[in-house]
Order: C-alpha cells, then structure tokens, then sequence
C-alpha cells in the first residue's frame, strides 16, 4: 500500500538527486550515506508489509508478455524461473534452453579479421570480442567471469562495449554510482522481474552476489567509461513480422511468414537477425514496431505528463541523456524501457521515486512512453 507525495515533492527531490555526488568511502557499494534521497522517509512514501506482487497462476489481460519476451500470457504448465539457491551457482539457475549444436562453421563480421564459431562465439568465460580496439581493455570479471563459480562473463549478455540486447540490460553509459546501486538491488532482492517466467533476472541477482567489491568497481567503472549508442529504429504500424522467441527472450523474424496484425503491444527484432543470434554482433541494431499513432502519445506523456504523471526530462534531462546519477533513457529498447516501467508498477523493482511515477499509468501509457524513448534522440 502506498501513500503518494504531491508532484512537487517529487520535482524537489528529483532536483536534489541529481545535484548529488556520491559523498562516501570508496568502498561502501551500498550507498547508504548517499540514497537517503531515495529512502520512503524522506520522499514521504509510507510502505506497508504487504507482499509485492500475487503468485498468481495468470496475469491480467492487459500484462505486457511481449516486454519480457514471450509470446503468449502465463498458464498452467509455464516453466516458471526459480529463485537461486544460496550455495548455487549462476549458470545453474533458471532454466535454460536444448544446447544448439555447434556446426563448426567460422564465421566472422565486417571490419574485422577474427573468425568464431557459434559456440565460441557464446563461450560463457571468454565471449567473443569483435571489435577489441572499440573499448578499454576489459577487467577479467568482464571479459571472463569466474568459471569455478559459475559466474559468466558480464561481456556474454552485455556486450564488451555494453550495448547489450532487447532481452538484457544495456550497461554502456549509465553512471558509475548507479551501476553499483543496481547490483546491491539484484543483491538485497529489491530489484526482481515482475513475470516469474524471465529466468536471466534471476541470473543477474546470483552474479551480483558472487562479485566482489573490488569487482564491482571494475564493472561500474569500466562501462561507465563508455557512451551508449541508440540502437533502435521505431516504425509505426498496424502489422509485424511473425517472431519466435528464444529462450532468453529474444524475438527474432520466421522466415517468409506473412505480417500478422500488432495489436497493442511491440514486437523487436534484430535489423540482421543472423549477425544477432549466430554471433552476438555487438554493433547489431533493432527495429521496433509499434501501434500507429504511439510516437504522438508517447511525446505528450514524456514531454507534459498528460496530468497522469511529471515530465521525464525533470529527472532524466531534457534531452533524455540522464543527470548525475540518474541514468539515461533515450535509445534504449522499448521493451527494456517497458519492462522496467511494468516492474515498478507491480513492485518487484523497488524505486522510492519512480512509484508515484508509474502509479496512475496504464499498460497502453507505458508502451507509449517506451516507444517514444526508443525513437530518441530524434
């Protein structure tokens, strides 16, 4: 149960926040000098004990599957992500898909000579690096993980330059503080999936925990250090490529299927879905496809709050880049965006500023905004 703040409270605190340095040890990765900003006393939100979100076995009709990656709404029989074990390790949590055999075939992308096969390509502790003159020398966690503990290399879902996918976190350019804040969120169970269907959530959580501070630094640092490109192209339209969905959440194009009709959701897909899938092409880009008329709704929402909300740009800049440490928005995937927005809303992502935020938006308002933060900048 939640009792909101007047918008101007939020305006003030946002202000506040993004005025803020991170004024602490070096060490303390928990920011506990630093957050108070975002604690429910100070921004005047009251939270009850009451359980996050019902362990239901169906959501409601208008849960947005597609942002999580999944192509129809949870039913009996779903294989349902479980929570990691203490003593587990990362790669043994979830569920992951049949192993694709590996056909042996190098292949390689342009502008460079390396040649990978697919499973190397998506070796857990050493991915392929593409492009290794496009970013700083990577810290071993990064570049490798940790075999013996099952703690994957954060360059295998990330990318070595951060860009990641529509499935995952894009990690390149968000600030420093705020990458070491979000893994204490995985960590302390503040920050979880909403769709108990999304396994790498789960994943993410475990890796955290296994990091160790100094660890975490290097993460932080090394893709703080880099600038995200906006990857998506937005298309407004009433039809979309039949997809299929990877395990992880992946929606990639049936071959020579027919257009099938939108509906009100978003549906992705890689601009070269082989370069994506086969080899984890870390300068791949996506399109988006959109309900007609999203991109004009979603700009009065952003940019005027439709007396629903507060503007996006009070927190995140006016040109959607972010401001200290609030991170920045524009580019990043619609159903990332989406996703985040709908896991704050059912309260399985913990964000003391962003709940009166999404309170009073609708699904319909959150594909919107993700789609109009998408097409950014323009």
């Amino acid at each position: 149960m939640l009792i909101f703040m007047s918008m101007s409270v939020i305006k003030h605190q946002a202000e506040k926040l993004k005025q803020a340095s991170i004024i602490k040890p070096k060490g303390d990765l928990r920011m506990k000098q630093t957050m108070p900003l975002l604690s429910a006393t100070i921004l005047g939100i009251i939270f009850l004990n009451e359980p996050l979100v019902a362990q239901t076995s169906e959501h409601p009709a208008n849960w947005p599957d597609w942002a999580y990656g999944l192509l129809s709404p949870l039913s009996e029989g779903d294989n349902i992500a479980p929570p990691c074990p203490l003593n587990s390790r990362p790669i043994e949590c979830g569920y992951v898909g049949q192993p694709v055999p590996d056909d042996g075939i190098k292949r390689t992308l342009p502008d460079t000579d390396l040649t990978f096969t697919r499973n190397e390509a998506y070796f857990g502790y050493g991915p392929a690096d593409w492009y290794p003159n496009e970013h700083p020398i990577m810290p071993d966690v990064v570049a490798y993980g940790r075999e013996s503990e099952g703690v994957q290399a954060c360059a295998l879902c990330h990318y070595p330059n951060g860009q990641g996918k529509m499935e995952n976190g894009h990690v390149s350019g968000l600030p420093r503080d705020y990458i070491l804040q979000q893994l204490e969120a995985f960590i302390d169970g503040k920050r979880r999936s909403a769709d108990r269907r999304k396994a790498n959530t789960n994943v993410m959580a475990m890796i955290a925990s296994r990091l160790s501070d100094e660890e975490k630094i290097e993460v932080a640092e090394y893709y703080s250090s880099m600038n995200y490109r906006p990857m998506v192209r937005v298309i407004e339209s009433d039809t979309a490529p039949q997809v299929r969905a990877t395990t992880n959440g992946l929606m990639l194009p049936i071959p020579n299927a027919t257009e099938i009709p939108l509906g009100q959701r978003i549906i992705e897909i890689p601009d070269d879905p082989e370069k994506t899938e086969m080899m984890r092409d870390p300068r791949g880009g996506f399109v988006a496809y959109v309900p007609l008329g999203s991109l004009e709704q979603g700009q009065e929402l952003v940019s005027t709050g439709s007396g629903k909300t507060i503007q996006c740009g009070i927190c995140h800049g006016q040109d959607h880049m972010g401001v200290g440490l609030i991170p920045g928005i524009a580019g990043r995937t619609a159903s990332y965006i989406m996703r985040q927005l709908w896991d704050m809303k059912q309260g399985t992502r913990e964000s003391p500023l962003m709940a009166p935020v999404v309170a009073n938006l609708t699904a319909d308002d959150m594909l919107y905004i993700s789609a109009y933060i998408a097409s950014l900048p323009q």
